[in-house]
């Protein structure tokens, strides 16, 4: 450490997030099996380590099969597969980007960093997706894309999305990242949008360890996306037509490509999600009729026409007036004594960041879409007061993929008790 520096500016969280053990028995899901550890002994012995290889192409082409589009292609991320969406659908300086307020940061940091202003709107507190009236609202002149998210794998309310996109002829990114497998009015989340976007992180239902992928029907939105990171995949063309011929194989010469080892691993989680989402979705129904008996708690709501997919967390919307005038905060910490893992949201509201409540000098010298100097004027408190809500009365619980015999009874026993003990409370205090 050097001396002049305090030893609190090394107190960083190092960030570590694969699947967890953390749930005290109640789940016995093994994401990673003996399948996945023989695909990749078999791949490395054979060197298949890099690039465009065949586990990657054959990936890619079940993957548009199952989505039902024309063209996909993997990255090392879901941030780089949005970033080489965006890029795709031509998102650049001066544009603006229309992103719900409440999403990982990484739906709309690449639009960032190709020069676009984000554009925030507000969400529906009963399903905790992008509102599209104030999408409607928000649309202005400049804007050149919308990024509908498909929220903890719950669906965002598509029809309303593409029908604002049509109308001011403004492509829709589909951002599927927690939702591996959801569908909507029959169709795939990802074949509806202009473009569609998930991440194969390692807590994804669906896993690469760390990978993406980015798919689409339109011929230039993907070669556009091959461009931009898919420099010298030398096993095939990447590439439909003529139009960039004359840039291959280089493109413009940026690596977003994924590791072929991950995509082994995806390749073999691809053919265990059905059951996965199938298990999943009996645990949440199964425990969203048991909190519907326990006043002050219920699920999210779930667009007609909308099935969930990937699961990627339990929210429940909680009602404090309707228990007692228990908190959500205290109810959380009570639930936590008994043992249950349930927890505020890990995202934040984005305008409640500094990042975008005051903006930043992201290209330096008063340049980028956060500059005042570029018109940006930045988030207050109370810009987005659904959202506010949304976040203020929303509590996490355990997301089971396989659970023990009772685990649903135990959870909810668990509740019930918390909720009885605070009423017992309240009574003796009148």
């Amino acid at each position: 450490m050097a001396p002049d520096q305090p030893e609190s500016s090394f107190k960083a969280r190092t960030f570590i997030q694969t699947a967890s053990e953390a749930l005290d028995k109640l789940d016995t899901w093994s994401q990673i099996t003996d399948d996945e550890v023989a695909m990749v002994a078999d791949m490395t012995r054979r060197n298949e380590i890099s690039g465009g290889t065949p586990v990657v192409r054959d990936f890619e082409k079940a993957w548009r099969e199952w989505i039902g589009v024309k063209y996909s292609i993997t990255t090392v991320n879901g941030t780089s597969a949005l970033y080489s969406a965006y890029f795709g659908l031509g998102v650049g300086p001066g544009d603006e980007v229309i992103c719900p307020v409440n999403t990982w940061i990484c739906s709309i940091a690449p639009a960032l960093l190709l020069g676009a202003k984000p554009v925030f709107c507000d969400v529906d507190p009963e399903t905790l997706q992008l509102d599209p009236a104030d999408v409607r609202a928000k649309i202005t002149k400049k804007t050149t894309c919308i990024c509908a998210v498909h929220l903890w794998g719950n669906v965002c309310d598509l029809e309303a999305i593409m029908e604002i996109g049509r109308e001011y002829k403004i492509p829709v990114i589909e951002d599927c990242s927690h939702a591996h497998g959801a569908k909507y009015k029959g169709r795939m989340c990802g074949s509806i949008g202009d473009a569609a976007c998930w991440s194969l992180q390692g807590s994804k239902a669906l896993s690469a360890g760390e990978g993406g992928v980015i798919a689409t029907n339109q011929v230039d939105v993907f070669e556009r996306a091959c461009l931009v990171g898919q420099v010298n995949r030398v096993i095939g063309i990447d590439l439909v037509g003529a139009k960039y011929e004359e840039l291959q194989p280089l493109g413009l010469g940026m690596k977003f490509r994924a590791h072929p080892l991950g995509i082994g691993i995806a390749t073999v989680q691809l053919r265990k999600l059905d059951e996965l989402n199938r298990r999943r979705k009996a645990y949440f129904e199964e425990m969203e009729a048991g909190l519907s008996e326990i006043p002050g708690l219920r699920p999210v709501r779930v667009y007609e026409g909308a099935e969930r997919g990937g699961y990627y967390a339990f929210p429940v919307i909680h009602e404090p007036k309707k228990m007692n005038g228990l908190t959500t905060d205290t109810l959380i910490a009570a639930l936590r004594e008994k043992g249950l893992d349930v927890n505020r949201t890990g995202y934040p509201n984005l305008h409640t960041l500094p990042l975008f409540a005051k903006g930043f000098d992201i290209f330096t010298r008063n340049r980028g879409p956060l500059c005042a100097s570029e018109g940006y004027t930045g988030y207050k408190a109370g810009d987005f007061p659904k959202a506010d809500l949304s976040y203020d009365r929303t509590i996490f619980f355990p997301r089971l993929s396989n659970p023990v015999p009772n685990a649903v009874r135990i959870i909810l026993d668990a509740v019930k008790r918390v909720v009885d003990e605070s009423s017992t409370l309240t009574a003796a205090k009148a």
